[in-house]
């Protein structure tokens, strides 16, 4: 296997590993470094990816500078390998709002998590809000960061698509989303799904940092408000 790297915005690198017997097509598996003073790792990858990953990792800044760690939501492919990050770099720390930190991390982590809070997180080049999203796109303890540096949205599981991608796109990325919901039907179509995209869209991110499929440049918010209408559409039919 091979972890691609591409700097998709300013200090905001894409490692991305295509696996080709997930789908027909292969699925993708993208983490995200934003640099700066305190170097921000968002997905760690399964721990089979550990690896190639962290290979990826050193060619942007050594390892062991590595400060924060966090993801979405608890799931191996999200956070698999984040101890053995944490044991890598010494001054690491993972970071996720209070829900997760209460309901698993506070366990799982072999050092204590840090619980974000409402005030932006500063790494020194990236000033990033935590956002809880619950059961968007899916688990109780969801959530996701926008850095306001460069209007970047970290949008975990959102707009998933499969196949071998490239890192960044600047066309519709609605319609391949729509495309994968319907063969892993992973997204909760909950009541707070429709509210949650348009808190996201108010943001107006210009990046879309997806973790399955290429990342996209361009209008986010229309692209989330489309998102929404296209699972209103799946809700209705089912």
């Amino acid at each position: 296997m091979d972890t691609a790297v591409d700097e998709i915005g300013a200090g905001v690198f894409r490692f991305s590993t295509w696996i080709p017997d997930i789908t027909e097509h292969g699925f993708t598996f993208n983490q995200f470094l934003l640099t700066g003073d305190e170097p921000f790792l968002f997905h760690t990858g399964q721990r089979f990816l550990f690896p190639h990953v962290s290979a990826a990792l050193e060619r942007i800044i050594p390892l062991d500078t590595l400060r924060w760690i966090s993801f979405g939501h608890l799931e191996a492919d999200e956070c698999g390998a984040m101890n053995l990050f944490l044991h890598a770099a010494p001054d690491a720390e993972v970071i996720h709002g209070p829900l997760a930190c209460g309901l698993s991390l506070t366990d799982m982590c072999d050092r204590p998590p840090v619980v974000a809070t409402a005030e932006p997180h500063d790494i020194g080049g990236h000033r990033l809000r935590f956002i809880a999203t619950p059961h968007v796109p899916h688990n109780w303890e969801a959530g996701l960061w926008f850095d306001e540096t460069t209007s970047t949205l970290l949008a975990g599981d959102l707009f998933t698509h499969v196949g071998r991608c490239p890192p960044l796109t600047e066309g519709d990325v609605v319609a391949p989303a729509l495309e994968a919901e319907g063969m892993f039907h992973a997204t909760g179509l909950t009541t707070n799904l429709a509210p949650t995209l348009e808190f996201l869209a108010r943001l107006e991110p210009t990046t879309l940092a997806l973790m399955h499929g290429s990342s996209f440049r361009g209008d986010g918010a229309a692209q989330l408000r489309e998102l929404s209408r296209g699972y209103a559409a799946m809700n209705t039919a089912s």
